[in-house]
This record gives structure tokens, sequence and C-alpha cells, in this order.
């Protein structure tokens, strides 16, 4: 019971997170667009908004493999493909807690900036916390 609310809770959490990303790939991330800028340039082009899409895609993507584990969605695919897919969310989240050891992560060099605050306090902690959501989805349910 526990790891079919904790699964759901971090589905849901995958598919908001996943959303806000859409929002960025729109171009509504608060920078500023080509009205603004006298060049004409603008920098939500569509080459910046491939990468926010991407990552919303594989959100998305990981809230799906997360409620299939469940039980709850893709009964025509085979089991182990969310079997595997859990334990490789496990790894992902897992890895991004960890970090590149420069950039982001627990063990980041780089600090004082306003992404590696957003990265200590935001970041790493839902990472962690959806490292283990997919930890206990994968170790406890059948």
């Amino acid at each position: 019971m526990i790891p079919r609310i904790v699964g759901t809770l971090a589905a849901v959490v995958l598919v908001g997170l996943g959303t806000v990303h859409c929002y960025w790939a729109a171009g509504a991330d608060g920078r500023p667009t080509s009205r603004s800028r006298s060049a004409g340039v603008s920098l939500c082009s569509h080459q910046a908004r491939r990468g926010p899409l991407l990552v919303a895609l594989l959100l998305f993507a990981a809230a799906l493999v997360l409620v299939g584990r469940l039980g709850l969605w893709g009964h025509w695919l085979p089991r182990w493909v969310f079997v595997a897919g859990t334990w490789t969310l496990v790894l992902v989240f897992g890895g991004r807690v960890v970090g590149d050891l420069r950039w982001f992560g627990l063990f980041k060099q780089v600090t004082g900036t306003p992404f590696a605050w957003w990265d200590t306090w935001v970041y790493v902690p839902l990472c962690a916390l959806l490292a283990l959501a997919a930890l206990l989805v994968a170790a406890l349910e059948p």
C-alpha cells in the first residue's frame, strides 16, 4: 500500500515538473523575447526551447514508468519494461543527487551562483526524494 501511495505521489510530482518544463519550452519563463531586444534576435528561439521540451518528455515518461510499475497503466507492455525502467529512475535521480562534481549535485565545486543555491536547496533534495520513491516502488512492488 505504501509503495503505491509514494509512487503515485512521485508520478504526480513528475507530471508537474514536466508541465513546468513545457511552460518554459513555450518561452513563458520571464526571459526577454525579440520584442524587447533591439537586435530582433529572440533568446527564446526554437533551439533554446528544445532542451526544456526534451526534459519535459523524459519527466512524463518517468511518470508513466512509475504508474506502469504500480500496475495502473500499460498492461499490454511486458512487465520487465517497467521493472527495468523503475530501477533506471533510481540510478538517474540518484546520479543527479551526486552530480557532475563541478556544476551541480551534492559535490559541486561552483557555488555562490543563483543556480547553485537552487540546486542545493531545491533540486538535489527533490531528486533525492524521487530516487527514494523510485527505489521504494522498485524494491517493494510485486
